[in-house]
């Protein structure tokens, strides 16, 4: 049965005229939650930073926070999430692991001539359910169609701000603070192969906004960081060399779930470079570690210590048999597409 054009995206709906306009009301009917932003249905969105506005959102909050990441995910659509949902988590967290609390997204979209308009539907319809969720609102945002062949499908790029009593820095590791890792890692790379090559597996996408598991325990952390590209090893390497400290994991508490370390060894690829989508790592003050355990463990009972720091530098794993292994920063062509 042929497929009626108005199911696919034409270059006429990035056009600027009716069209465009359609398929931005389509896109916006997703985005329902109230905020305290105005102008949103101009050029740009209005925060106001009146001391007032500022304490209604975060008490005492002097800091704003703004990042902006782009998602080029293959497949776009995989078990636990799709494009859309990696999109509005991967901006709340990195708002979140700098200690500020999301108030607003803008949301970019560019689609390939074709694309099927139920999958936007869909994409859409995650990015609204995760802001609904979190409570943080799309605010501004951009649509544009280009010819067939000239991206692949779709492409998003996410820009978010936030505000933040006190910032957390992924370079505040001190000696003798414990690592903690805030759930198993590396889901989300082994969710989107076992898709790419066809694997039956039972993992799902870790995909997931941090900020509430921040708010809780942010206080308590020296540093922080999401081990998004590049994995454990990229990551924890860029904050021990940041800290000026060595890391020493151990192997007996590595968070790596056992699946997750068949399907590495299947496919050949280092698990310390798998990335995750809805994780955190950080350092803690021996004083503090109980605490902020106890506080993750409600959100995530897999949240645990994997290692410790020491005066020195580089990352290492302690094996069982004692000796330490380095990890060294992933080099050459890493996993494609997974963020």
């Amino acid at each position: 049965m042929a497929t009626k054009q108005s199911d696919k995206v034409t270059l006429e709906h990035g056009g600027g005229g009716k069209k465009s306009a359609e398929i931005i009301a389509e896109i916006r009917k997703n985005f329902t939650v109230k905020s305290k932003w105005k102008n949103t249905g101009d050029d740009g969105a209005v925060f106001s930073l009146g001391r007032d506005a500022i304490n209604r959102v975060s008490t005492d909050a002097g800091n704003l926070v703004f990042t902006t990441d782009a998602f080029i995910v293959d497949p776009i659509f995989f078990p636990g999430g799709n494009i859309g949902k990696i999109a509005m988590c991967g901006t709340i967290n990195d708002l979140a692991m700098m200690g500020a609390r999301p108030i607003g997204i803008g949301l970019s979209i560019v689609l390939e001539e074709g694309f099927p308009m139920n999958d936007l539907k869909k994409i859409m319809a995650s990015i609204g359910q995760v802001s609904r969720e979190t409570g943080v609102p799309i605010v501004t945002g951009d649509t544009k169609v280009t010819e067939k062949g000239k991206i692949d499908k779709i492409e998003i790029t996410t820009s978010g701000v936030g505000l933040a009593q006190n910032i957390i820095s992924n370079g505040g590791m001190q000696t003798g603070d414990y690592v903690i890792s805030s759930g198993d890692l590396g889901e989300h790379t082994v969710t989107l192969l076992a898709k790419r090559f066809n694997y039956k597996t039972k993992i799902q996408s870790d995909c997931t906004p941090l900020h509430r598991e921040i708010e809780k325990v942010g206080k308590y952390l020296n540093a922080c960081k999401d081990p998004t590209r590049g994995g454990l090893s990229a990551n924890l390497n860029e904050m021990a060399e940041k800290s000026c400290v060595k890391v020493v994991l151990d192997e007996k508490t590595l968070p790596y779930k056992k699946e997750t370390v068949a399907v590495t060894e299947l496919l050949g690829l280092d698990i310390f470079s798998l990335a995750s989508e809805g994780r955190f790592i950080a350092s803690v003050a021996p004083k503090n570690v109980k605490k902020v355990l106890s506080i993750l463990q409600k959100f995530n009972p897999e949240a645990r210590v994997i290692g410790q720091t020491f005066r020195g530098n580089g990352v290492f794993v302690k094996t069982e048999l004692g000796g330490l292994r380095r990890i060294e920063v992933p080099r050459g062509k890493l996993v494609p597409r997974i963020c």
